[in-house]
């Protein structure tokens, strides 16, 4: 019979705590990189919509672009709406007392988003913030029932209180 080598019976016994520890670590990693938004959606912030804004207009920033079409997550307030049932409201980068209808395109800032919704819902309160995940559309559209003009679009699929 070999005579073992000193400390050979130590090393053997910290594989599996080795093992343990490394698995623990990885978990964890990946436990950290989950959020509670829609799988694979990209999180938008208002800053991130434009590259350039001039007298000439407004320029869509590449980020914006690359996400046309693809799932986004956007957090923000929804503009106080005509009626209380609504199937769509705009979403804006602070709380707005007065709704995008009731007041000249001179009072509203520039970086909005419309926001279309497959339930109707019933407006929530204009100064706690929100937060929408969908479809990102891109483009200028009028929107036929209303007449109001957008160029960012987002067809929800969810929209919840965001978290503070």
């Amino acid at each position: 019979m070999k005579a073992n080598r000193s400390g050979e019976g130590e090393n053997i016994l910290l594989l599996p705590v080795l093992y343990i520890a490394l698995l623990t670590f990885v978990m964890c990693v990946f436990a950290l990189s989950l959020t509670d938004q829609a799988e694979g959606a990209e999180f938008l912030k208002f800053g991130d919509m434009y590259g350039k804004v001039s007298s000439l207009g407004i320029e869509l920033s590449e980020k914006l672009k690359s996400l046309e079409g693809k799932a986004v997550v956007m957090e923000g307030f929804m503009a106080p709406p005509l009626k209380p049932t609504l199937n769509f409201f705009v979403l804006t980068r602070v709380p707005m007392s007065i709704c995008p209808f009731c007041s000249s395109d001179a009072d509203w800032p520039w970086d909005i988003v419309l926001v279309y919704l497959k339930e109707s819902v019933t407006a929530l309160p204009f100064d706690r913030p929100i937060r929408v995940e969908g479809r990102l559309e891109l483009g200028t559209k009028v929107d036929e029932e209303t007449g109001f003009v957008s160029l960012v679009r987002i067809y929800a699929t969810k929209l919840s209180e965001a978290k503070k």
